[in-house]
């Protein structure tokens, strides 16, 4: 027996009956100080934000929003190699490539347009390309739909990823991506490791920063700033303009010749209509913001740390945390589902993410500190989070950077395959 087409993986419905269903609540308003209005909750801190700089609403990127409207109104003539370029798209690909230390950048209407156009692009079926088995989900897909051949290593595992480098059997160009931050996990890849590998088998190397924009480098410029390494040190830099950017849309950053690549072989640069002039002059604005308020930044990394300390003290493992993003692993779907009923009950407005999104056994609460919180709501969120762990009795987890729950998540991805093999069938099929 088939399950209906339009039945989804997460069972919805027992969800709802539970009460535990909290996805796709509507914000009514917004605060400076990460405090939000929810239809049928009213007032609570929000921790599951992606604006990890806390710039949305900022007034100067809405003020370059509201200037581009009155410009060029609220759409464009076309796609972008027809007529819907304007001058605020070539402004804001500059200020990318300038932000990012790269020769140029191209910008998609998200980032997951972006991932899948510039893979399909970059390699065929006669090419391989090599994944971290905890890449996103559009890098997943967009591998799929490329048709090379996919091999996927162990999340961070370097020495995995040499040997699947130097197998001779992966034919064609070798496409390695990975993610800077991984999104479920709050950890930070090896790029060292991973470039040198590169470099001495010749692969080229797709960085997906995402979640490392703003977050990651004395001034949040990503990864290698983070590192300190040279600006040339990933060949394909992609991110988001939807996260400490507070906007829409994706973007490349790299060579000159790549970047002229992507704007005539790229499907979803060619076929689809050009970012809203609203969109690209704020993300231009929140470039300029980032660099001229350069406390936001400091302010991030400082509340990361006190956060980590909170929760440190209440017995989660987080010493080594060096991003905004705090998982805490219950393990059972259903245990995340009440945890996060029982913060949002207490006006903390923190999301369940249960299989699989993330491997079976592994459901978590997803906490994200931004510059906009105050070390009082971290507290509080750390004091409410000890009180639901108690009384649900729910395991106090290690933090999944933490050898032990590193071995179990490696031990359950090779007894399942990959928690994520059902979603990638479906993008398949």
């Amino acid at each position: 027996m088939h399950s209906h087409p339009f039945e989804p993986f997460w069972p919805i419905q027992k969800i709802r009956e539970e009460g535990v269903y909290f996805y796709r609540q509507a914000i009514e308003t917004y605060h400076d100080d990460e405090r939000v209005r929810v239809a049928d909750h009213g007032r609570m801190i929000l921790f599951g934000s992606y604006s990890y700089l806390a710039l949305n609403g900022h007034p100067r990127i809405n003020r370059a929003a509201q200037d581009a409207i009155s410009r060029y109104g609220t759409g464009t003539h076309g796609t972008r190699l027809l007529a819907g370029t304007l001058d605020v798209h070539r402004e804001l690909e500059a200020e990318l490539a300038r932000f990012k230390g790269a020769e140029s950048a191209v910008t998609f209407t998200s980032g997951y347009a972006a991932n899948v156009s510039t893979i399909t692009s970059v390699v065929g079926r006669h090419d391989t390309v090599i994944c971290d088995k905890l890449d996103h989900a559009s890098i997943v897909d967009g591998c799929g739909l490329s048709r090379a051949k996919l091999v996927r290593f162990r999340h961070n595992d370097m020495e995995h990823l040499a040997a699947c480098l130097a197998d001779p059997a992966h034919p064609g160009h070798k496409l390695v991506i990975v993610d800077a931050v991984f999104s479920m996990d709050g950890d930070i890849v090896d790029l060292p490791e991973v470039s040198r590998l590169c470099r001495r088998h010749g692969a080229i190397l797709m960085v997906d920063e995402a979640h490392s924009l703003g977050m990651l480098g004395s001034s949040g410029r990503g990864i290698e700033e983070h590192f300190g390494l040279p600006a040339d040190t990933i060949d394909i830099k992609m991110g988001t303009l939807s996260k400490a950017v507070p906007s829409v849309g994706g973007y490349i950053a790299g060579s000159q010749r790549l970047c002229n690549f992507l704007a005539h072989q790229a499907r979803g640069f060619i076929y689809s209509g050009a970012l809203p002039p609203s969109a690209a002059a704020a993300a231009l604005e929140a470039l300029h913001v980032i660099q001229d308020e350069p406390e936001r930044v400091a302010r991030l990394h400082e509340n990361v740390r006190h956060a980590a300390s909170a929760l440190q003290a209440i017995g989660l493992s987080y010493t080594d945390s060096a991003t905004a993003i705090f998982p805490v692993v219950c393990g059972d779907d259903w245990a995340a589902f009440r945890l996060a009923r029982y913060c949002q009950e207490r006006g903390f407005y923190v999301q369940a993410i249960p299989h699989p999104v993330v491997p079976k056994g592994l459901a978590r609460l997803r906490v994200s500190i931004t510059a906009g919180h105050c070390k009082e709501h971290l507290d509080q969120f750390a004091a409410v989070l000890d009180q639901g762990l108690d009384e649900l009795a729910i395991p106090k987890p290690e933090a999944p950077g933490s050898t032990p729950l590193q071995d179990d998540l490696h031990a359950l991805l090779r007894a399942e395959g990959d928690a994520r093999r059902g979603l990638d069938r479906v993008a398949r099929d």
